[in-house]
């Protein structure tokens, strides 16, 4: 199966909740009117789309209506297929030019935080990067050991303290154990956190120090983990992170399981952060480099 027929499948709930939904405003052949542009805001808004987002495209179809430009509802289809890909233009690719690239890995509990480094891992390695992780989530029991797991199940390195040990020393040897072996890549978990738990933030800039007193320049990316399915309360969280960090990036999780895809776009223009990779599976390739063009078609094949 192709990628974009995978995205297809994958994102057909939130299809149902945006497209479909549209369609059936009205009959095909139909005409629009006002109350047509008014029950297209209603479903942008419903289906986490975000209000700055829906404002704006709503804003050019009124436009576009009293140009006599939108005719019926695939015209309507064509300019939000069109306004969306725009929307989430930006630069969506990982930075890893730096050799070691790093790579810290934040978000709140719950969001599938470990599993994402694990796919990752996967997805450097059979590029044939050599990668480490670095278990700086030392805060809960299991943690070390299912990061373990996973560096095994993909050929990545990792170094980790006892439980309880202080997360920023740990990124700090991470860090100087790929710079003295050759290491392409270093990927820091963190402990899960509520987003206002402010001396939790504070320890993230901790982390955030002590890695730039080994690689200046670093982290390369700072990646926020969203679990789709809160909608928009991804947003409260995004900002947070923003705050606190400085995200460089967000990777939306469990698109496959969700009508609330929609996310995405609200992320994209309320805090301005690039989607960076999406998650659309259990599997291990199901963590996809985010394509504006692809998962918008995706939604409007």
């Amino acid at each position: 199966m192709g990628l974009l027929n995978k995205l297809k499948e994958k994102l057909s709930k939130t299809k149902q909740s945006i497209v479909e939904k549209i369609e059936g405003i009205v009959p095909a052949g139909g005409k629009i009117d006002e109350k047509t542009i008014e029950e297209v805001e209603e479903i942008l808004i419903l289906s986490d789309i975000g209000v700055k987002a829906t404002e704006e495209i709503t804003d050019i179809l009124r436009k576009k209506f009293k140009e006599n430009a939108i005719r019926d509802v695939t015209d309507i289809k064509t300019l939000l297929k069109k306004e969306l890909i725009e929307l989430l233009q930006n630069n969506t690719s990982l930075n890893l030019k730096a050799s070691p690239s790093v790579i810290l890995v934040v978000g709140v509990n719950g969001v599938g935080k470990t599993t994402t480094i694990g796919k990752l891992g996967y997805k450097f390695s059979s590029e044939g990067k050599r990668v480490v992780f670095a278990a700086a989530d030392t805060f809960r029991a299991a943690a070390i050991e299912q990061l373990e797991v996973w560096a095994i199940r993909v050929g990545a390195d990792v170094i980790k303290h006892k439980s309880g040990s202080d997360p920023a020393a740990v990124a700090f040897d991470a860090l100087e154990y790929a710079k003295s072996n050759n290491k392409d890549v270093v990927i820091i978990d963190t402990a899960g956190r509520l987003h206002t738990k402010v001396p939790l933030m504070e320890e993230l800039r901790k982390i955030n120090k002590v890695i730039k007193k080994s690689i200046s320049d670093a982290p390369h990316e700072t990646l926020l983990i969203l679990d789709a399915t809160t909608g928009q309360n991804a947003l409260r969280q995004a900002t947070f992170f923003n705050e606190a960090v400085g995200l460089t990036g967000v990777v939306v999780t469990k698109l496959d399981g969700t009508a609330k895809g929609g996310v995405v776009f609200a992320i994209k223009k309320e805090i301005g952060i690039p989607i960076k990779l999406i998650g659309i599976g259990e599997d291990l390739d199901d963590l996809k480099d985010f394509n504006p063009e692809e998962f918008v078609e995706a939604l409007f094949d």
